[in-house]
């Protein structure tokens, strides 16, 4: 009987396709536009899940901070050092190493290529503290350091953006003064918060001699913990030594912030779920319209029907048979819908993309199967909720009367 009245269903939409497709247009804008939101918000955390993986769970990052309390345009920015990275060094027994991170734009040339890039000041400890590893070549040695030298490690991307073949050993310009290239970091792939692979690294003593140890005071610094299970420890002994040194009373915030791994990524999925759920309320709208158009079609469908009904009944069909008809008829409508709207969806997110990559580069779309589930579930939903009232009616019709209908 579900098989029958499944077959007569698509005959009676086939049978008015362009009406059809107009009643669930609704619907099928509304499942894709969610699809589409769905399928590019978990590409990205799906991306950025990944990248916070390869750093490893034992990094910690530590950020000068003015507070909710601050106010930013009458406060300097608090101060955040290299001496206070080294008292870090020396006194949280759960801190493994550490390096500062002072970020800079560079022009690098070699020959007659020139290329705008991201320049990083680090120490030797860049590689084990964050998880990323030379290639080619090597990484800087404490005499580099020590010396100040002028050397450079350049990301994946850079010699082939300065049409180099082999760039080990060669020289290029950054910001006009030469520089000696000794390594090139492993590829790292696209990421939302920039191209990996499109970045210089030098030397961090080498910079402040370059820039100025006045502008090294507000530094962010990467740490590394020894285990896994010290983080909290870890958190609490940077806390309590920052704090000292930045003669801050016990009443009185802290003026940094210490973010772990796990912390990065509950707040970057707090804020993708709080995109999902707005968009999925906005898109909301769209399928409460696509309902009400399913009911009013069917509620046409039930009076252009109503002498088949008449006969089915005066055969014998009883009114719960003629209810699950006409019920079916709406699940099957919005389902075509919803399953239209899918793949839509999933269009729509590789051309959004795609359409985008011109000023960000996003990483491809992911569509999980419980958003499929969850698509084909509200759209029978919809169905049986926009569809009990005309099947309701139809079942209620007297035979006789419906017989004697033109």
């Amino acid at each position: 009987m579900f098989l029958e009245n499944l077959k007569i269903a698509f005959r009676a939409i086939l049978a008015n396709k362009l009406r059809s497709l107009l009643t669930v247009l609704g619907v099928m804008v509304g499942v894709a536009s969610v699809i589409a939101v769905v399928s590019l918000v978990q590409g990205l955390q799906y991306k950025i899940s990944s990248d916070l993986e390869s750093v490893g769970s034992t990094f910690i990052r530590v950020i000068p901070d003015l507070g909710v309390q601050r106010n930013p345009f009458l406060q300097k920015m608090p101060s955040l050092t290299y001496d206070d990275a080294l008292a870090v060094r020396r006194g949280a027994t759960a801190v493994r190493d550490f390096t500062p991170l002072f970020l800079a734009t560079a022009e690098v040339k070699a020959g007659d290529a020139r290329h705008d890039t991201t320049m990083i000041a680090v120490n030797g400890s860049y590689q084990e503290v964050v998880n990323q590893w030379v290639q080619h070549g090597r990484f800087f040695t404490p005499l580099d350091e020590e010396a100040k030298k002028r050397v450079v490690v350049v990301g994946a991307d850079i010699p082939r953006k300065l049409a180099m073949s082999d760039p080990i050993g060669k020289t290029v310009q950054i910001n006009g003064s030469g520089f000696t290239i000794v390594g090139q970091m492993e590829k790292r792939g696209s990421s939302i918060t920039g191209d990996p692979d499109d970045i210089i690294f030098i030397p961090f003593s080498t910079a402040a001699a370059i820039y100025g140890r006045d502008q090294m005071k507000h530094l962010p610094l990467a740490l590394q913990v020894r285990r896994r299970d010290d983080i909290d420890l870890a958190k609490e002994q940077v806390r309590e030594i920052l704090r000292a040194r930045h003669n801050l009373k016990k009443d009185q915030p802290d003026d940094f912030q210490i973010t772990t791994q796990e912390e990065l990524m509950k707040t970057i999925s707090g804020v993708l779920l709080n995109v999902s759920l707005i968009m999925a309320a906005v898109v909301g709208i769209a399928l409460l319209v696509g309902g009400i158009g399913i009911m009013n079609i069917m509620l046409v469908s039930v009076t252009e029907r109503t002498r088949e009904i008449g006969i089915r009944k005066s055969i014998g069909a009883r009114r719960g048979d003629v209810l699950v008809q006409f019920l079916i008829e709406a699940i099957a409508l919005s389902g075509l819908g919803g399953a239209v709207g899918i793949v839509g969806g999933y269009i729509l997110a590789n051309l959004a993309r795609f359409g985008l990559k011109r000023f960000v580069d996003l990483p491809p779309v992911h569509t999980p199967f419980w958003a499929i589930v969850l698509a084909f579930t509200f759209c029978a939903f919809l169905g049986i909720l926009f569809g009990i009232y005309p099947a309701a009616k139809a079942s209620k019709l007297d035979p006789i009367e419906a017989l004697r209908y033109e």
